[in-house]
């Protein structure tokens, strides 16, 4: 239980770290002896430089993702362009077949601003906890955010651009969006306004898909240019307050990423491609508590660990079944 707490603590700006001896199961412990064993590290190593030579490069979950982001936005566009009225609204507050649905982040913000439970709120928030609770971790992020999408490709260039040596990744810590939630629940508080709303790119992205561009858009391309050239996935790790509150939502998910140690060779490419690092460092060497994991809640479910492994050490499954998606 104390480790099931560090990992959610980890979603707060809590430090990994490898578990105690109390926290470590005798089948884990004997695991990792067997994988230091001069044999084994003999054969993990001969795995790993083959693996360098010949790269297994899979791209399965990441098309699946882009696909999800691109046709659940183009929902609200064909709607809205075609009056079909399959949903109504925006990314964050929507109707789907009459249904409501609203970001649990945006519709906090909404009820502490005018001070009252607004019941289409309440409905739409529940709905849509429900669905990403299912999904877990923080899989709105990277399976329906339009900004996520265009947050990807920017990273994409950063990335090409720090092997040049022309870039340098910024890092900030991690408990700044958890300092950041607060503030901006306490500004909708005491001002009466959705502060978070004007500045928030989700919100802007979709609504210029579904309703024309307009200059907010300029402070969408000023985060992206940030993320090119100063600090990887800015918003996404460090200041969006909607991802942290799916994280939460999603912490006991039935959907979950498993990780199989007897199949891990530690060469960390999962960790190389994986938007919060540090939800994989039990991938690591001595870091894994059992033979099987889940990883922790603050994971986005995006795949790029699970493509990145050719060992199949990681992999979705549905939690209780058993299942390997």
């Amino acid at each position: 239980m104390r480790w099931y707490f560090h990992k959610l603590a980890m979603m707060f700006g809590a430090a990994p770290r490898k578990p105690g001896p109390r926290e470590e199961t005798d089948a884990a412990r004997d695991m990792k002896r067997l994988q230091k064993t001069p044999d084994e590290a003999k054969k993990r190593k001969a795995l790993i430089l083959h693996e360098m030579e010949y790269p297994l490069v899979s791209n399965k979950w990441k098309y699946a993702r882009w696909i999800s982001i691109i046709v659940i936005n183009l929902m609200f566009v064909v709607s809205f362009s075609w009056d079909v009225q399959l949903v109504e609204g925006a990314m964050t507050a929507s109707r789907f077949l009459g249904f409501h649905m609203a970001d649990p982040t945006g519709a906090l913000q909404v009820m502490l601003a005018f001070k009252q439970v607004m019941l289409n709120l309440v409905i739409g928030t529940v709905t849509v906890i429900l669905i990403w609770w299912f999904f877990g971790g923080r899989a709105f992020c990277s399976w329906a955010c339009p900004y996520h999408l265009l947050a990807e490709w920017a990273e994409a260039i950063h990335l090409f651009l720090a092997r040049r040596g022309w870039v340098r990744d910024q890092v900030f810590h991690r408990s700044l969006r958890v300092v950041l939630w607060f503030i901006f629940m306490g500004l909708a508080l005491a001002s009466g306004y959705t502060v978070f709303e004007y500045i928030n790119p989700v919100g802007i992205v979709s609504r210029a898909l579904i309703y024309g561009p307009t200059l907010a858009l300029l402070w969408v391309l000023f985060l992206l240019s940030i993320e090119v050239f100063f600090s990887r996935r800015f918003w996404c790790r460090y200041i969006c307050p909607m991802g942290l509150t799916y994280g939460v939502i999603g912490t006991a998910a039935p959907v979950q990423i498993r990780y199989d140690l007897s199949k891990c060779v530690h060469e960390g490419e999962c960790r190389e491609v994986c938007l919060v690092p540090h939800v994989l460092e039990v991938t690591k060497m001595g870091y894994a508590s059992d033979t099987e994991e889940f990883i922790a809640s603050d994971c986005t479910r995006c795949g790029l660990c699970v493509d990145a492994c050719p060992q199949g050490a990681l992999s979705y499954t549905i939690r209780g079944l058993d299942k390997v998606i």
